[in-house]
């Protein structure tokens, strides 16, 4: 796919994916969509990416949908069987590298649900956030009434969802929303030294189950998330990498893992039999 409204950028195993519209606040085209979905696939298939950032273009990260159409906007999508509150064939939960949002500017709408997929948010400390599709007639998208549950709890994403209100960076970090926050020139430079950490010190098959079952545990009880995790492990241990990992910590040496997330991807654990 030749890419418009998005950059892709790979360096030393970080790929940066950039909303790319900037004249328009990277205000979210279904074109974005569609190359954004392409991207996490390319990212989550190709072993040379360790790490994902995804950021925007100029001062902002996404100001969320597209409302160039005026009162068409959100107009009636009865007929198009292929549309979906949720325009992403993959969201970043489902990219098997950790997915690092840098969110350098304003994040609303759409904006902020697809920051929410990611595994980790950086917020700029001077940027306005919030799910504010209430306010226009609609509801909120992305799946976010599953998302940002799991983040904040219901009380919480009840007053973000249900008011529409925006807030500043320093409550998104206060209501669990952000991983960190910074002034916006240092967002997408923190992000990507995070990232970079991760693509270096990290074993990437080891990080990418333990993505995958973070992810997955809310449906989980404890008993299978233990059960989950012996399988795992059994899959993990002895490997070259349970090796390296720790001959290179004894050895004082940055280690060099050979695992990868596309050939060494173990059957995944499904429901206990016995249940």
């Amino acid at each position: 796919m030749e890419y418009s409204d998005l950059l892709f950028e790979l360096d030393d195993g970080v790929a940066t994916l950039t909303l790319n519209r900037p004249d328009q606040m990277n205000s979210f085209s279904g074109r974005m969509g569609a190359e954004l979905s392409h991207a996490y696939r390319r990212c989550d298939e190709d072993d040379a990416v360790r790490a994902v950032v995804l950021t925007g273009a100029g001062n902002a990260f996404c100001a969320g949908a597209d409302m160039t159409a005026g009162s068409e906007t959100f107009a009636s999508q009865e007929q198009d069987q292929n549309f979906s509150a949720s325009p992403l064939a993959m969201p970043a939960w489902e990219v098997r590298k950790p997915v690092i949002a840098a969110l350098n500017g304003h994040a609303i709408g759409i904006g902020l649900t697809l920051a929410l997929q990611c595994d980790l948010r950086f917020v700029a400390r001077e940027g306005k956030y919030g799910v504010l599709q209430v306010r226009r007639g609609v509801m909120p998208d992305c799946q976010v009434h599953w998302s940002l549950p799991r983040l904040v709890g219901l009380a919480k994403a009840a007053d973000i969802l249900l008011t529409g209100r925006k807030f500043g960076g320093d409550e998104a970090l206060a209501l669990g929303i952000a991983s960190r926050c910074l002034p916006a020139g240092e967002v997408l430079a923190h992000a990507r030294a995070t990232a970079h950490e991760i693509a270096v010190q990290t074993a990437p098959l080891s990080v990418a189950v333990t993505k995958k079952l973070l992810w997955q545990s809310s449906s989980l009880g404890p008993e299978e998330v233990e059960r989950y995790e012996t399988q795992l492990h059994h899959h993990l241990m002895g490997r070259p990498d349970a090796v390296e990992g720790v001959m290179a910590f004894l050895e004082r040496r940055t280690p060099n893992w050979t695992s990868s997330v596309t050939e060494d991807w173990p059957q995944w654990p499904g429901p206990d039999p016995e249940s």
